[in-house]
């Protein structure tokens, strides 16, 4: 896969993986905003992939 089609790619992925840590789903601790999610890390694990997915974004501008 080319280098520019990845830059395009990645964001998207990255943006999927942000919105899948807030999903509600069983878990053995409540994430940080109290309740059970996909991700116990929910805020930060959240804020972590969108910021990435932007910086992959900007970059392959």
């Amino acid at each position: 896969m080319e280098k520019r089609t990845l830059l395009k790619v990645l964001p998207i992925v990255f943006v999927l993986a942000g919105i899948s840590t807030v999903i509600p789903a069983p878990a053995s601790k409540p994430c940080l905003l109290g309740y059970y999610a996909h991700c116990s890390f929910t805020p930060i694990s959240t804020l972590i992939c969108f910021i990435i997915a932007g910086v992959l974004w900007w970059k392959s501008k």
